[in-house]
């Protein structure tokens, strides 16, 4: 062995800016938050848990029962909240964007499992989003059942973090939705989005460039909010919605509208020859989509290929049974709107067309 070394001051992983201590202090603050997910579902956990994975009994009484997983993240937003220093929705928006595809199959969201990486483990920051993450999967109706916690100093620069979420549900095979079923005639319902979810946010900070904007604490004479609200207002979850027409008739197709808008995701719900058609003004736009447009300015077309423009979900729905299922789904608590209707494509035509949205 080189005599010189042994003079050297020893190297910790602490030094190198990996905290193992800390990372385990944050592991147990953040345990309540995810035991508050657990209400309601004491049955489905065993009471022995084991040290490196969660374990979750599938409900008793199903015949066939499939497995239903999503994956996704949060995208740019996350930009958004830590410039405003403000850390308790995006939670909301992971799980969200994770258990409402696994909704479309018309599933009950199990559990969920969250991927937190940071440059820099800062416990109240990091405590905020699992709080959130939580608080989602209250709203899910799932179990937050496990998750990890990566500190990689060199890969995120300070203050920066970036969000992964997995969402296992599960149905019937007898009950499961694939939009096989969707036929010309049928009705095509859709539920309101709470505004931007979490789809867009590049183009979102292309078009309000000034974080000074988004900082201002006074309403935004477009929308009356702060633009800040408006820009952090989590993503709706579907599961109360979906749990009010599981099992229904009539239910043919469902669609949760992220990324590509109504076209690129209402689109893989149709069989071939059939186009879902949408008249613009059969529900209401947020504000700020009227905003982004302007400012943008951008095309109308474009709008749709990128936002939601109001609509978070989208239900094909055989024409007779299409009532009941409205009933159903307003006292669930929602707001249905009858958007469109499915009728034979022809030619060249788009499978999905927005009469009045310049698609």
């Amino acid at each position: 062995m080189d005599p010189s070394l042994s003079q050297k001051p020893t190297l910790t992983y602490q030094a190198a800016g990996v905290d193992v201590a800390a990372g385990g202090r944050f592991v147990q603050a953040i345990s309540r938050a995810a035991h508050s997910t657990r209400a309601g579902h004491e049955s489905r956990l065993p009471a022995a848990l084991a040290d490196f994975a969660g374990l979750f009994r599938l409900p008793a009484g199903l015949r066939e029962p499939l497995l239903v997983s999503g994956t996704d993240g949060v995208g740019t937003k996350l930009l958004v909240a830590q410039r405003l220093g403000r850390h308790g929705t995006v939670g909301v928006d992971l799980v969200a964007m994770c258990v409402n595809d696994v909704l479309t199959a018309g599933a009950v969201p199990l559990f969920f499992l969250d991927y937190l990486a940071t440059g820099k483990l800062e416990p109240d920051v990091l405590a905020a989003v699992v709080e959130g993450v939580a608080e989602g999967c209250r709203r899910a109706g799932c179990v937050l059942l496990g998750g990890e916690t990566a500190e990689m100093p060199g890969v995120y620069g300070p203050g920066v973090y970036d969000l992964a979420g997995f969402a296992v549900g599960v149905v019937e095979r007898e009950e499961s939705v694939d939009g096989s079923a969707v036929r010309e005639g049928d009705v095509l319902l859709g539920l309101s989005s709470s505004g931007l979810h979490s789809n867009g946010y590049s183009l979102v900070r292309r078009i309000l460039s000034d974080p000074a904007e988004w900082e201002k604490p006074e309403p935004h004479p477009d929308l009356g909010r702060p633009l800040g609200d408006v820009l952090l207002e989590p993503t709706r979850i579907y599961s109360r919605a979906v749990a009010s027409v599981r099992g229904k008739r009539g239910v043919h197709g469902m669609a949760h509208i992220t990324g590509g808008g109504l076209p690129g995701n209402v689109s893989r719900i149709l069989p071939g020859g059939l186009q879902a058609r949408f008249g613009a003004g059969r529900w209401p736009e947020p504000a700020v989509f009227s905003l982004l447009a302007r400012r943008g300015p951008v095309a109308r077309a474009e709008m749709f290929r990128t936002f939601n423009m109001g609509l978070g979900w989208v239900i094909a729905a055989d024409r007779a049974a299409a009532r009941e299922i409205e009933d159903a789904l307003v006292r669930a608590g929602e707001a249905v709107h009858r958007v469109g209707e499915v009728v034979r494509r022809e030619g060249g035509e788009p499978a999905v067309a927005v009469e009045g949205g310049g698609a």
